[in-house]
């Protein structure tokens, strides 16, 4: 694990999120979660692209219900879902809904503002744009692994934090999935360029 220098972090932001917060449908807690802080060990962003997930709908991974990998989203909200994609990244989500519902928010980009020089050591590049700009991405900025799956949102080395004001959030389908492909349940700020990708426009 790369060590993280004091310097790095600066003082937390805001009000931290409890596990309470994502026990609401996966619909709401989206686009909620634009424009909230996500830290792990004092180093992360502000979230600015997410996208949701239920296991009514094929593209989710618990639509064929409960394995030994997706366990965690069907146990109560506000827990941490970690998984490999393509057996290559980790990817990072937040367990939502009741008990059982087996719905998900996959969180996709961040703005980096935590601990920035730790991110470049681990993703071993200097442009800010570029740390967070992916699921894959993230994780390895943030340092997250297996090691956080199923962990509490609400207890160290995690924490959420409430955004401070209020943002413009836009809708558009998800990325690279084939199933499912035309649900709008991806939720990005407006105009961040932190973005993994550009929201397509309503006339596009």
């Amino acid at each position: 694990m790369t060590p993280i220098a004091p310097s790095d972090i600066p003082d937390p932001p805001g009000t931290p999120l409890k596990r309470s917060f994502f026990g609401r449908s996966v619909h709401d807690v989206a686009p909620d979660l634009i424009g909230a802080t996500l830290l792990v060990e004092g180093v992360g962003g502000i979230i600015v692209e997410v996208e949701a997930y239920h296991h009514t709908e094929p593209a989710a991974h618990s639509h064929r219900g409960p394995t030994a990998r997706n366990m965690v989203m069907f146990g109560p909200p506000g827990f941490v879902y970690v998984y490999r994609s393509y057996g290559i990244h980790w990817c990072v989500n937040f367990v939502c809904e009741k008990d059982g519902s087996a719905a998900a928010v996959l969180i996709r980009a961040l703005q980096p503002t935590h601990g920035i020089p730790t991110m470049r050591r681990r993703r071993r590049l200097h442009e800010e744009r570029l740390l967070c700009s992916g699921p894959g991405k993230l994780c390895e900025a943030l340092g997250i692994s297996i090691a956080h799956n199923a962990l509490p949102i609400d207890a160290p080395p995690i924490a959420v934090y409430r955004r401070t004001s209020e943002v413009e959030v836009v809708a558009g389908v998800r990325i690279g999935i084939t199933k499912a492909a035309d649900l709008p349940w991806r939720y990005g700020l407006k105009g961040s360029k932190f973005l993994s990708k550009p929201f397509r426009s309503a006339a596009s």
